[in-house]
């Protein structure tokens, strides 16, 4: 009930975007974006299918004067879009939260502050968390306008998706799971 009473508002915070063949812009091809917020004003996500291997999470925390007292096994930067891209955000799971935490649905939050990094870099931060620079902006209309273009579909954030560790696999783990068998369709629209 709470879902349809969301979708009848015509705001998708908390849903996944997942793009589709007709996506134009290559930053976007195949990603898979997490939608934190959707309003009248715009929209913010975090693509969760990109990884930055030109920057490492421990040398970023050390660079940032934080203190690395656990073991960070293979923790990656995400790409999260290419607005404010020196930005950082923390997505992650509900079991954590501060002042400036903004939860955004069925148990996932984001925090852009740097006491989540601590906790994080001393093995006690969020059981779930990616972090990724930069996010996926749109202004009043813009989303709108390219879920009508055919540009994204919509899927739902599963913890697998959202925070597993084989990222190559999550666009098509994202289009499976939301019913669509992605090599039926045509990158190009066409008329009748």
């Amino acid at each position: 009930m709470i879902e349809m009473e969301h979708q009848h508002q015509g705001y998708l915070a908390g849903r996944l975007l997942i793009a589709l063949p007709a996506m134009l812009d290559p930053r976007f091809s195949q990603s898979v974006i997490y939608l934190c917020s959707h309003n009248e004003r715009g929209a913010m996500g975090l693509i969760v299918n990109q990884i930055m291997d030109t920057v490492n999470f421990c040398d970023m925390l050390t660079a940032m004067n934080i203190k690395v007292d656990h073991a960070q096994p293979k923790r990656q930067v995400h790409f999260g879009g290419p607005v404010e891209a020196e930005r950082g955000f923390v997505l992650h799971s509900a079991d954590y939260s501060c002042e400036g935490t903004l939860e955004i649905k069925d148990g996932v939050s984001l925090t852009a502050t740097r006491d989540v990094l601590q906790l994080i870099a001393s093995g006690t931060g969020p059981k779930n968390s990616l972090f990724a620079l930069g996010y996926a902006g749109w202004g009043p209309g813009q989303l709108d306008a390219e879920i009508q273009g055919n540009s994204w579909m919509f899927g739902v954030p599963e913890t697998e998706i959202l925070f597993g560790k084989k990222h190559a696999q999550k666009w098509s783990l994202a289009t499976s799971r939301a019913g669509i068998d992605i090599s039926a369709l045509s990158s190009e629209s066409g008329n009748a």
